[in-house]
């Protein structure tokens, strides 16, 4: 082996006893499933556009409410 290749330790070492195929699997899902971390799903950001807070008037102005419904 060269010195300009990188050395490969192993990720997982077992250290006591001799697992199975199985248990080695097992070990490997949860090890993994741990690394990745919880589902956090990303924040979804609305448009302008479909905001429903655009369809709702905020004020209305002086006697506005006597004007809608006016004839003029």
């Amino acid at each position: 082996m060269s010195s300009a290749e990188p050395v490969e330790r192993p990720v997982l070492h077992v250290v006591r006893g001799t697992p199975d195929d199985l248990e080695l699997a097992a070990l490997v899902a949860v090890v993994s499933a741990a690394a990745v971390g919880p589902d956090d799903p990303a924040p979804v950001t609305r448009s302008a556009w479909c905001d429903p807070r655009r369809s709702v008037r905020s004020t209305l102005p002086a006697g506005g409410w006597r004007a809608s419904s006016s004839p003029r």
